[in-house]
């Protein structure tokens, strides 16, 4: 008798609290909860914390908060503040489910699709070596597989260590499925070997516990990584045995980077947390890890959160590998970014300029106008720091780049004429037109043009002979800062 699983979607998404949400994780939650909500499901986060060794609180605080940061929330699994179970299938933390495994491993103990394996870690590295000097598949081949389950017992109560193993003897044909991605997908069962269900210590191995969960927390569809492919055998093995009805599968291809090798931190940023610190967007982030695998139907790049649920389709997504273009990624993110109201913008810069420690006019008005101008040179947040520093009259120093143009012959005149010009200025701040127009001034005054106009000038404003241009930097500088920088210059000529 097969055992139903639910008449409505249900998707999980289920990370190991091993380290940070990578961009590939990211993906799979976003592709799982695009699925749910298109199809009016449930979105479930399972945390997969059976290995100990690795598994940590902070791990798994800093994949929540991601998560939550990226607005990918979810309908049932461990609260986002106080990692308690919301929902009513928990628990939804692995290391808290172990009485729920064992007895599961023990049914299958009982119909004899499992039993006690106590073969040693010296007998299992020696049967490996001699099938590979025959040139045999590495398949344990167990002298206890045919042990009564009482005779199991008793040697486990006279104190040896046994594992508990899936008896794969009897099952030699082929698994078939339809994978969601890939179309049929087949495994000849010989593949794999009796494989371990529960460790010697009782906690259980990631295919076992998988089945498991999947049913009773009633998962209608995996979407995952390509690279768990190979773990489908076992588990159609386990729900076969088990006499339960399979989840639909769907296993995504890699994402990769420029030279199409697999994506890791070894060419920048990949980890949420640390897009978000580089002043990224969480709607970009999630816009552009859309497109590594799965496309718009109308090709549309730019999207909120709303369109890709609108428009998600299983069968727009790719079997091929997707490539993380850094530079579109910047790209998409300046896009999301110029969307946002100014003072949005602002408020998300704050923070990047607070770290530096940067005093900038707190009248609104001003913060709008300098977020006007910047905005279009920004790609993340982050640029704002090298946008805002010339700014900031604490930041005002004359580079030694600047010295050949202070010894230029017509630079003391400029400055002068410069400095005097800004003092009769009537107001605190000028515009850009009223800037160009004072910088004739000062070229009607003294004769000088080009670089000996420009360059002086560009020194009595940021302190270097090269840089952002004047018009956009001087129309945010107040009247005060522009004459005490133009004096500092001609101190030093």
């Amino acid at each position: 008798m097969t055992s139903k699983i639910s008449p409505h979607v249900r998707v999980r998404f289920a990370p190991s609290p091993t380290g940070y949400l990578h961009v590939g994780g990211a993906r799979t939650a976003l592709y799982n909860y695009l699925f749910a909500k298109k199809n009016k499901g449930e979105f479930i986060l399972r945390i997969e914390d059976t290995d100990e060794a690795r598994s940590t609180e902070e791990s798994l605080r800093g994949v929540v908060d991601d998560l939550v940061w990226l607005n990918l929330l979810w309908d049932e699994g461990v609260d986002p503040v106080t990692l308690k179970d919301v929902g009513s299938l928990g628990p939804y933390r692995q290391s808290e489910r172990q009485h729920i495994y064992k007895e599961y491993a023990d049914k299958l103990l009982k119909d004899g699709k499992a039993y006690y394996c106590f073969l040693t870690d010296e007998e299992l590295e020696k049967q490996r070596e001699e099938a590979k000097a025959a040139g045999r598949s590495p398949h344990v081949n167990s002298p206890y597989q045919d042990w009564s389950l009482e005779k199991a017992l008793e040697h486990l109560e006279a104190g040896h260590k046994g594992v508990v193993r899936f008896k794969t003897k009897g099952l030699a044909k082929d698994y078939i499925f339809t994978d969601l991605v890939r179309g049929e997908v087949k495994f000849p069962s010989d593949m794999v070997g009796d494989f371990v269900l529960l460790r010697s210590d009782g906690m259980p191995v990631y295919n076992f516990c998988c089945v498991i969960d999947d049913h009773l927390m009633k998962i209608t569809h995996v979407f995952r990584a390509e690279e768990h492919l190979p773990n489908t055998l076992r588990q159609m093995m386990i729900y076969e045995a088990m006499a339960w009805e399979m989840p639909e599968f769907g296993h995504m291809a890699l994402i990769l980077d420029e030279d199409r090798q697999k994506l890791s931190k070894r060419k920048g940023a990949v980890a949420c947390g640390q897009l978000k610190e580089e002043g990224y967007l969480n709607s970009a982030v999630l816009n552009f890890i859309a497109l590594l695998g799965w496309s718009h139907p109308e090709g549309k790049e730019i999207m909120t959160v709303e369109d890709m649920i609108q428009a998600f389709d299983i069968s727009r997504l790719n079997q091929s590998g997707a490539i993380f273009d850094r530079v579109k990624f910047k790209w998409m993110n300046s896009m999301h970014l110029r969307a946002l109201p100014n003072m949005e913008i602002w408020n998300h810069i704050q923070p990047f300029l607070a770290r530096e420690k940067m005093e900038l006019p707190q009248d609104p008005v001003w913060q709008e106008k300098s977020v006007a101008l910047f905005k279009n040179y920004m790609e993340t947040f982050a640029d704002a720091i090298e946008l805002y520093r010339p700014l900031n009259d604490k930041s005002y120093v004359i580079l030694p780049e600047a010295e050949e143009t202070l010894k230029w012959e017509p630079t003391k005149a400029v400055l002068t004429a410069w400095r005097d010009l800004v003092k009769a200025f009537p107001s605190d701040y000028m515009s850009e037109d009223e800037f160009l127009k004072l910088q004739d001034e000062v070229k009607n005054q003294t004769g000088a043009k080009g670089k000996h106009l420009f360059m002086p000038i560009r020194v009595a404003v940021i302190g270097k002979p090269h840089g952002a241009e004047l018009k956009i930097l001087v129309p945010l500088i107040k009247k005060d800062s522009l004459i005490a920088r133009a004096e500092q210059a001609l101190a030093a000529t």
